[in-house]
């Protein structure tokens, strides 16, 4: 019997930036998996290699754009009011 250890996250959270996103990705239980500093010109490609999973951002001006390019790639996305962070 092997175990098999996942590493793929069940949550990502995106720090929206101008330049710099700052990503963290938590499994089911919570606990880090990874986390990074991606440019927006790697993001889109950082998330096509994803399994689809659940992504959480600020709800803000560019988040609108980011949902839909995520739930094009199968994310489920997730906004959050800004007062609530």
């Amino acid at each position: 019997m092997s175990k098999t250890k996942s590493t793929e996250a069940a949550v990502i959270g995106v720090d929206l930036a101008k330049s710099i996103f700052h990503i963290h990705g938590a499994s089911a239980d919570g606990s880090v998996i990874y986390r990074k500093k991606l440019s927006r010109s790697k993001m889109h490609a950082f998330f096509s290699s994803q399994s689809p999973c659940i992504v959480v951002m600020e709800a803000c001006g560019s988040a609108h754009h980011w949902a839909r390019q995520l739930a094009s790639l199968g994310h489920t996305k997730k906004m959050i009011h800004p007062p609530s962070m």
